[in-house]
């Protein structure tokens, strides 16, 4: 946890905090904190800045909190993600958040498990303690947003092509294509698909919504570890 990240319950006064739950205990344990010292902080949502412990007891912890630098900021990017595996899944949402991806779809694919849809690290506060985990690590204070569409066909038929306006549109996609792109300061919308990646059926169909496949080289990655490799090739 390189960001105490605080939220609106926290907040005793304008510039006072008491926390009680794990930030404390990694205080505690990992930061060593003592009355006086200083960390960082910053407030879900908005600002980044500077704390000073005034109090630390065994169940709770109160801060001097002040703000005044913005979080780093996001990519021009739209991720569309084919649903990963659960335990993978959580993996894959704490690096999109701490690599500043603003917006993720998770989407349906012929290779994606029914089963997957029904795991209950997608009910909502469960990516959020994910999402909050990336943004710990990477000192950010923004959600990301996150959308499920359970039906490819409708989604990409009918919604993508309003998302890609604008946008480069490119599908991660091992096989004979162009090299992913390199270094880009423009708008990306970007699909990767699941394990296995994507059948031609929905690549002819993310195509005619305006997106391109690029590769990386021979190797078949891990869904986690494309998206980490693909994020860092093109910004």
């Amino acid at each position: 946890m390189n960001l105490l990240l605080l939220e609106e319950a926290d907040f005793i006064a304008a510039d006072r905090v008491v926390l009680r739950d794990r930030r404390l205990v990694h205080m505690q344990d990992v930061h060593r904190a003592a009355v006086g010292d200083n960390l960082r902080v910053g407030r879900l949502g908005g600002l980044m800045g500077n704390a000073q412990l005034l109090r630390l007891e065994a169940g709770e912890a109160e801060l001097h909190v002040s703000f005044d630098q913005p979080p780093p900021a996001k990519l021009p990017l739209t991720l569309l993600l084919a649903l990963p595996r659960p335990k993978m899944l959580r993996r894959v949402l704490q690096t999109v958040a701490a690599m500043g991806v603003p917006r993720v779809v998770l989407l349906n694919s012929y290779r994606v498990e029914k089963s997957f849809w029904q795991t209950p690290f997608l009910e909502p506060e469960a990516v959020r303690e994910q999402l909050i985990l990336g943004l710990e690590q990477a000192r950010d204070t923004v959600l990301p947003q996150i959308t499920l569409e359970k039906r490819f066909k409708p989604f990409v038929e009918d919604r993508l092509p309003a998302l890609t306006d604008g946008t480069l549109g490119l599908i991660g996609h091992p096989g004979d294509y162009p090299p992913c792109p390199r270094g880009l300061d423009e708008p990306v919308t970007l699909a990767i698909g699941p394990e296995g990646g994507w059948i031609p059926y929905e690549v002819d169909l993310l195509t005619r919504a305006g997106l391109q496949p690029v590769q990386l080289g021979a190797r078949i990655l891990r869904v986690e570890t494309a998206v980490a490799a693909l994020l860092a090739r093109l910004f």
